[in-house]
């Protein structure tokens, strides 16, 4: 369309919903079973102007170049770019903070994978540090109760929650940001136990807990984005419409 490859899949949902794919801008679709050829394209066309937005966004975005986990390249902790010191030496591998670097200690034969490893797994513990504080500030806040919550890889989210049994899953990429952005995710996810989409019923739930979340939003998806990273939050808006949808 004009220019632009939508992939379409349907689903057994209520709405439909855009998002725009890193690098190169791809546009998928999710269009409830109901719908035909000719809603789906009025919808795609309401949201162009938002959709390009979206693509000039991820084109000219700052990416992080393929890490090779090598002394002097740049890894982000918190939102604050840190130089990576590799010190080889013999011992279980492990990273630690030492001023403005990165420190790696890891064994001279160590490959590429396994230091990526380490410092994963560092990230993960960081993550492991802050998110249990932030949980609980933010179920009593809500008068919510998480029963699970856990830190996965994950490619097209930055996080995510399953209403059915109230579990919450967090990027390991979020420990590259800045703690604000960590908090607004908790308050985005605890926020659908209340509202499952993202419309203005949801919109209204962010204002009343997290006024400047948009702000947040938008560092967020303003950051550095390694390879795999995606503004899992860029959802087109949901204008009124003759396709039934809000």
């Amino acid at each position: 369309m004009r220019g632009i490859d939508i992939d379409v899949v349907y689903k057994d949902i209520k709405h439909l919903h855009i998002a725009v794919y890193p690098p190169a801008g791809r546009v998928r679709v999710a269009a409830p079973t109901r719908f035909d050829d000719d809603l789906i394209r009025l919808a795609v066309v309401q949201r162009l102007p938002w959709i390009r937005r979206q693509r000039s966004k991820l084109q000219g975005a700052e990416r992080q170049s393929t890490r090779e986990m090598v002394t002097g390249e740049s890894h982000y902790v918190w939102g604050v770019r840190k130089r990576l010191k590799v010190v080889e030496r013999p011992g279980r591998g492990h990273v630690e903070l030492d001023g403005d670097r990165l420190a790696l200690y890891v064994a001279a034969e160590a490959t590429v994978e396994q230091r990526r490893r380490y410092l994963e797994r560092w990230y993960r513990e960081q993550l492991r540090a802050d998110i249990p504080a932030l949980i609980a500030k933010w179920e009593e806040r809500l008068g919510v109760v998480v029963p699970t919550w856990t830190i996965r890889k994950m490619k097209t989210k930055w996080g995510s929650c399953n209403r059915e049994t109230r579990s919450v899953w967090f990027n390991l990429e979020l420990a590259k940001k800045h703690r604000d952005c960590l908090e607004y995710i908790v308050v985005h996810e605890l926020n659908h136990y209340f509202e499952r989409g993202h419309g203005a019923r949801f919109a209204a739930l962010m204002d009343a807990n997290l006024p400047d979340w948009r702000m947040r939003r938008d560092e967020l998806n303003g950051a550095p984005l390694a390879e795999e990273e995606w503004h899992a939050y860029g959802r087109a808006p949901e204008p009124p419409d003759r396709a039934g949808h809000s």
